[in-house]
């Protein structure tokens, strides 16, 4: 008799060409990740070749019940970490029957900005960096934290080894293998400040391809918590006191800012993030001034401030970008239940199409490191 572990792994590639293709969407909230499957005829590489599908809106949030019928356009294609073979992943995004981007299709306008032409001349990289925090199922409360207590003070658990220091490796490392298997451009994972919160970090990506591997990236971890038994939260700060929250810090560069003299780009730059402070932070993530209170690594969220190497900073530059002259900068502001689509979209709207005006802008300049 099979077992249901040897029928979720059965290879199907010996009796059917035919694939199944999951198709992932952003829910209500903005947070929230659904997703269902069909089987398609045979492997497809090319997102436009692919069927467009419906779902009921109704029941995510997206759409009234007497007009539920919401439209999925899959935009990337990913390989299946679970299925394997030549079963797909595909990133969507969610439209009215009428051709219009429902409200939370946060997508479509990211994907104008990034195909503007002075956009797509500075080909802009991300490389974000997500905090997230395992939970135990029935509590709500830390993995490796005792039950309705707290574990040692900060310090210990940064980047650590051990049993008693940390937590959920095995779930950390698989999801690191599954995005490499999958495409994504992740480029590494830590060990976080706070026991039981951990980090991965996507990029360098280009323009909206970046929104689409981290919510890819993020759909994967929720299904390899789902079988592990754990909860991930993305709440920017799951424990209140003196206890690190968590962030999705923003790396970005555009071809000028790589460039000889690309660090006086840099400096523009961040004089306008610094004008559109209040804006920004507005679109950074819910629940993020329980975050940014200017302790533990952060800025307070009323103030503008930059520097090099400096981690309480609202954005900070590298050493060696200061050094060479050219790089790129670190937005410490994202909070991790951002939408990676609006933050880098505005990041790039507000660095190169956006002017400054006296009548624009919150009024505080970029403080000068």
């Amino acid at each position: 008799m099979a077992l249901l572990s040897d029928l979720i792994n059965l290879d199907l590639s010996g009796r059917t060409g035919k694939i199944i293709a999951e198709y992932i969407w952003v829910g209500g909230s903005g947070m929230d990740v659904r997703s269902k499957a069909r089987t398609l005829s045979g492997p497809v590489d090319d997102p436009s070749k692919l069927p467009k599908w419906n779902f009921d809106g109704s029941s995510t949030g997206q759409a009234p019940g007497d007009d539920s019928e919401v439209i999925l356009c899959p935009r990337a294609i990913f390989r299946d970490p679970f299925r394997k073979g030549q079963n797909i992943l595909v990133m969507c995004d969610c439209y009215e029957p009428n051709g219009e981007p429902i409200p939370s299709n946060k997508r479509h306008g990211a994907a104008k900005i990034f195909s503007h032409p002075d956009v797509k001349a500075e080909e802009p990289w991300f490389g974000i960096e997500q905090e997230y925090t395992l939970l135990q199922k029935d509590t709500k409360w830390p993995l490796g934290w005792p039950l309705g207590g707290y574990p040692g003070p900060q310090g210990p658990y940064y980047c650590a080894v051990g049993a008693d220091k940390s937590y959920g490796r095995d779930i950390v490392d698989a999801h690191y293998k599954a995005c490499l298997y999958a495409g994504i451009d992740i480029s590494g994972i830590n060990g976080e400040v706070m026991p039981g919160q951990w980090e991965f970090q996507v990029g360098p990506a280009v323009g909206v391809s970046a929104g689409d591997q981290l919510w890819v990236a993020r759909y994967i971890l929720e299904r390899i918590t789902e079988i592990a038994g754990v909860v991930v939260s993305f709440d920017p700060k799951p424990i209140p006191g003196d206890w690190n929250g968590a962030g999705a810090h923003t790396n970005y560069s555009t071809k000028s800012m790589r460039s000889d003299g690309g660090y006086e780009v840099i400096k523009k730059a961040i004089g306008k993030l610094g004008l559109r402070h209040r804006e920004h932070i507005a679109a950074y993530g819910d629940g993020n001034e329980r975050r940014l209170t200017g302790r533990h690594e952060t800025a307070d969220i009323n103030t503008f401030v930059w520097g090099v190497a400096n981690r309480g900073a609202s954005v900070r530059v590298g050493r060696d970008t200061e050094k060479e002259g050219k790089g790129y900068f670190e937005d410490r502001r994202p909070a991790s239940n951002m939408d990676p689509y609006v933050v880098t979209s505005l990041i790039a709207e507000t660095t190169m199409l956006w002017e400054p005006s006296h009548s624009n802008g919150d009024g505080k300049g970029a403080a000068a490191p």
